[in-house]
Order: C-alpha cells, then sequence, then structure tokens
C-alpha cells in the first residue's frame, strides 16, 4: 500500500514532534517554513525549528516569502494532505482546496476559544482552567474551519507558558496520528465551530508584557507565568526595564499605592496591587542572569527599594 503523501507546514520548536511523526508515519514531499532570519547585531541567518529538522531528515524544504503569490510548488507536490501547525502565514484558498484529504490543523486551544497565533500564553494569563489541542480543516478565515477532534488538559496553578506547551506538544502527536487514520478511513467527525463563543489570542504585545500593579495579585500571577520563558514579562523601576519571572498570591490585603515595594525578603519582593500583596520571587536586573529573590537579597540593601514604586 502506498504510503500517504503529506506536505507540513509550521515554524516554532512546538512542530518538531509533529514533523518527526509525519515523517516516519507517512510520506513527506514538502516541508514549508518561513523564510530564515537573521538575529542579532551580527545578523546572523538562524533557521526556523522545523527547517533545521527537515534539513536533518534530508526533507525537501520550501520558504516562500509571501505564500499567497509563490505557491505553486506546493501545488505540483500533489499532497494527498497538507497538515499545518503554527506555520505564520495566512494560507491562500488554491492551498487548501487542493489535497485529495484537504489540509488540516494542528491548534494549541478548544476552539472556538483562543482563535489566533498565541493560544498558550493567552489560556494562562486570561486565567483559563483547561486547554487543549483542537485538529480542524482549514479556512479562509482565522482558525474558523470545522472541528475534527480535541483533547482536553487541565491548567494547574504551577503551569508557565513553557510547561503548559510541552503538555499540548506531548499531546498533539497521538491526537493527529488518530485523526488523519480517520480522515482516509472516512470515518471522521467535522464539527462546525460555535463562532459565539469564540474567543482571541493574537500575538503578545510588547504592551502585553508590561505589567502595570493596579491590577489583582491574580491578574498580575496569570500574567507572569503566562509570559514565562517567553517572551517575559517586566515592570519599570527606577527607569529600567526589570523581567518578573515567578510570583505568589499573598494573603495579606494592600493600603498602600499599587506598585509600591512593601519588603523585601527570601519569600520575595512584596509588591502592592489593588487588592491582595503579590510576592515577587525570581526576576531579572538589566544585563544580569535571571536569580530568584532569595539571592538576589545577598547582593542589595533592601533600604534602596522598599517604598519606591514599580511603573
Amino acid at each position: 500500500m502506498e504510503k500517504l503523501k503529506v506536505i507540513f507546514m509550521g515554524t516554532p520548536v512546538f512542530c518538531v514532534p509533529i514533523l518527526e511523526m509525519l515523517n516516519k508515519e507517512y510520506e513527506v514531499v514538502l516541508v514549508v517554513t518561513q523564510p530564515d532570519k537573521e538575529v542579532g547585531r551580527k545578523k546572523e541567518i538562524t533557521y526556523s525549528p522545523i527547517k533545521e529538522l527537515a534539513l536533518k531528515l534530508g526533507l525537501d524544504v520550501f520558504q516562500p516569502v509571501k505564500i499567497k503569490e509563490d505557491y505553486e510548488k506546493i501545488i505540483d507536490k500533489k499532497a494527498d494532505l497538507i497538515v499545518t501547525c503554527a506555520y505564520g502565514q495566512i494560507i491562500p484558498p488554491v492551498i487548501l482546496d487542493n489535497p485529495k484529504y484537504g489540509c488540516i490543523n494542528v491548534h494549541a486551544s478548544l476552539l472556538p476559544k483562543l482563535r489566533g497565533g498565541a493560544p498558550i500564553h493567552k489560556a494562562i494569563i486570561y486565567g483559563y482552567d483547561k486547554t487543549g489541542i483542537t485538529i480542524m480543516y482549514m479556512d479562509k478565515g482565522m482558525d474558523t474551519g470545522d472541528m475534527i477532534s480535541k483533547e482536553e488538559i487541565k491548567i494547574e496553578e504551577s503551569d508557565t507558558a513553557e510547561t503548559l506547551h510541552d503538555k499540548l506538544q506531548k499531546i498533539s502527536v497521538p491526537l493527529l496520528k488518530n485523526t488523519i487514520d480517520k480522515i482516509v478511513a472516512g470515518t471522521n467527525e467535522r464539527i462546525k465551530q460555535d463562532d459565539s463563543k469564540a474567543t482571541y489570542a493574537y500575538n503578545v504585545s510588547r504592551e502585553e508584557e508590561h505589567v502595570y500593579f493596579n491590577k489583582s495579585a491574580r491578574e498580575i500571577f496569570n500574567q507572569i507565568r503566562g509570559l514565562n520563558s517567553w517572551p517575559g514579562a517586566y515592570a519599570i523601576l527606577d527607569e529600567k526595564n526589570i523581567k518578573l519571572w515567578s510570583s505568589k498570591i499573598s494573603d495579606k490585603k494592600c493600603v498602600e499605592m499599587p506598585g509600591t515595594i512593601l519588603d523585601i525578603s527570601k519569600e520575595g519582593i512584596e509588591v502592592a496591587t489593588k487588592d491582595n500583596v503579590i510576592l515577587i520571587t525570581e526576576l531579572q536586573m538589566p544585563g544580569k542572569k535571571k536569580v530568584l529573590v532569595k539571592d538576589f537579597i545577598n547582593g542589595i540593601k533592601k533600604e534602596d527599594f522598599i517604598k519606591k514604586i514599580f511603573k
């Protein structure tokens, strides 16, 4: 029996196990990923994680700058199925309508919740208690296509964007394999999304990385862990951007102005919010490595920080 001919379209590290599985189980005839980037002052050319893997596996790689204009190579491959995951460009209908079994997408949320490019970050930032993977048919909208399969996981209080990323990455592979087999067998479901229940997870902006302490301690706690370990939350102190990596919510209520540093101990930096005190437990000063506050306090005078205000 001939192997299913698959084109994979994706870019970040989240997609790596997916491409590994597709290469093992099917015939990957093309890998489409974003163009190489120039990184740093030296403008060194950097490949996407998917390109690195594709080259290692000896697969054909295609990197169109604008896929809506440059897609003939994809059409020429005559694939049976296109699988996408966090590719990074809107895919035109001429591609979506081409393969025998269509074009399916692996999305890191329980659609129609959290449509968009940052569903893992925003699930935590918005205070969701669960999320998951949805595999859906692609259409011309942003994550609006008919759903095929889902798997749900709980978001733990201890989760960060990094740990949630890894949990979702792990469940995506067996779910995708099972879904593809059902599509080929003609036993898959096709469920329309309820647009009235949609929420959105647009890419994280620089402003969303800024922690303002006039919010609740819970909102700040979720913001900090939802941006850990990339891109990181920050607040401004003495006109310096201080990265905030971890925090805890205290039982103490606040009467001081939000953002005021109330105390510093091995437990953390106590900062006033609009309700409870929040403890910053891990931070990073400009040009320094991230450190736990219990280590940070060894090299500072507490008096230099207490009563100062994060902005």
